[in-house]
C-alpha cells in the first residue's frame, strides 16, 4: 500500500462507521417495521464495505471473500424480511 492513500483508506472507514452508526440509531427508533428493515440492509452494506476497506489496506483477500458472504446473506436476508412483511410468512 501506497503511504498517499493511507489517509484516504482512514477517512472512507470513519465514514462508513459514521452511516452504520446512524442506520443504527434509525433501527433503534425507526417507526415502522419498513424504515427498519431498510436500515438493517445498511447496515450489512456498511459491514461489507469496512471489510473491503479493511481488505484495501492490509492487502489481504481473505476480507474480499467474508464481505461476499456477507452480501449473499444480507440480500437473502432481506428478500425474506419483505415477504414476511408483505404476506405475514417465509415460508408457503
Amino acid at each position: 500500500m501506497t503511504v498517499s492513500i493511507a489517509p484516504v483508506l482512514t477517512f472512507a472507514l470513519i465514514c462508513i462507521s459514521l452511516g452504520m452508526l446512524l442506520a443504527l440509531i434509525r433501527l433503534l427508533r425507526g417507526p415502522t417495521a419498513q424504515d427498519r428493515v431498510i436500515a438493517l440492509d445498511m447496515i450489512y452494506i456498511s459491514a461489507m464495505l469496512l471489510l473491503l476497506v479493511q481488505g484495501m489496506r492490509f492487502g489481504n483477500t481473505l476480507y474480499f471473500d467474508i464481505a461476499l458472504l456477507i452480501a449473499l446473506l444480507g440480500c437473502v436476508g432481506s428478500i425474506a424480511m419483505a415477504k414476511f412483511l408483505l404476506r405475514g410468512e417465509v415460508i408457503e
